[in-house]
């Protein structure tokens, strides 16, 4: 199997990004347990870990014409007049590169992720919250590790978007703890949960089905970290401080909606990328898709206190603001119980593999 550098469709800019750091790093010397909910959530993220090498059975393979075997509805330029015109051979190609691109993103994203909580660990002051981060810390790295591998499967590969550097860049850049984790935790984390969902439910490729499975297990404590950080600090900022957050919010949410244009694979095809975001803009499926991406975000961001009137408009003008009721709570625990049925379900599968083997050298 190639390298994963080996299957870049578009090559990185050098092999390594840098981004300048100015912080403090915080030590804490009371060691009592701190909040109960978010102990709790440390208690949980080591009883969950788990190992990607034997949870997930990498031998399954990925269709040849739909890598994930989603259905076309979901690709951005089904029904375009180009796209429709290609032999079924140059569709299957469309199809592995925009998954692939997808998958790119997530996997670019998690390390993403993997840098800002361990900035977290260093710079938050409470130490029940250093505790957490630090599971969150293994989990995305195992993430990263999870989606190289699902990749490698893909033969392809794109780097990282630039809303997505521009973000992480600036949550990186900035002083503030909170700060990481509202750019991390909520925007970031949130909006990936509401993109593998739709993956997770709509793909039929078990391999494909399964990572995002798992991942979103890890994922849905993270946001729940996030929650419990940020609800109990901004309380305690001023107007102007809490006005200048949903700013920052704001931007963050357009420039996230923003980075599944996948302008990149169009370009990379030779596509006309003008023509195809025209097409995405008015596919109904995908107005559809830009909107549920918010579906974690909006009521984590009412809960937390971040719901001014600059956060409400914003939201509103986006036509996500109907989003704010919606049970974050049951939206974990059903992310929690899916993760649980597939890994049954590869247990239930390896059991009967070994009884036949058994029986084989009976």
């Amino acid at each position: 199997m190639p390298a994963l550098k080996q299957i870049y469709a578009i090559p990185p800019e050098g092999s390594t990004y840098a981004v300048p750091q100015d912080f403090d790093v915080n030590f804490n010397w009371d060691y009592d347990d701190g909040r109960a909910a978010m102990m709790g959530l440390y208690r949980k993220g080591i009883e969950m870990q788990w190992n990607a090498e034997s949870r997930i059975d990498w031998s399954q393979e990925l269709d040849e014409d739909n890598p994930e075997q989603l259905p076309e509805a979901m690709l951005p330029i089904s029904g375009m007049a180009q796209y429709e015109a290609m032999s079924r051979q140059e569709k299957a190609t469309v199809r592995r590169h925009f998954q692939g691109w997808q998958i790119s993103q997530f996997m670019q994203g998690e390390q993403g992720a993997l840098i800002c909580a361990a900035k977290i660990v260093t710079q938050v002051p409470d130490i029940d919250s250093k505790f957490y981060a630090s599971t969150q810390v293994i989990d995305e790295a195992r993430h990263v590790e999870s989606y190289k591998r699902l990749l490698e499967k893909f033969r392809v590969a794109y780097p990282m978007t630039a809303p997505l550097q521009e973000l992480i860049d600036q949550v990186l850049r900035d002083s503030r703890w909170d700060m990481t984790y509202l750019g991390m935790q909520v925007v970031i984390e949130g909006l990936a949960l509401a993109a593998f969902q739709q993956i997770r439910d709509h793909a039929q490729n078990p391999l494909a089905a399964a990572v995002k499975a798992n991942v979103m297990q890890d994922e849905s404590r993270h946001v729940a970290f996030g929650r419990l950080a940020l609800r109990d600090y901004y309380p305690t900022l001023t107007q102007a401080e809490r006005d200048e957050r949903e700013e920052f919010l704001l931007e963050a949410c357009y420039l996230m909606r923003d980075r599944f244009d996948a302008v990149e694979v169009w370009k990379r095809l030779g596509l006309d990328p003008v023509k195809c975001a025209e097409h995405m803009y008015d596919s109904g499926f995908m107005q559809l898709f830009r909107s549920s991406l918010f579906t974690r975000i909006v009521p984590i961001v009412k809960d937390i206190g971040l719901w001014g009137d600059t956060i409400r408009n914003g939201y509103e003008t986006m036509g996500i603001l109907a989003y704010a009721d919606s049970d974050v709570q049951a939206l974990q625990d059903a992310d929690n119980d899916i993760a649980k049925d597939f890994d049954a379900r590869r247990a239930y599968v390896a059991s009967v593999a070994d009884r036949a083997r058994t029986l084989q050298t009976a």
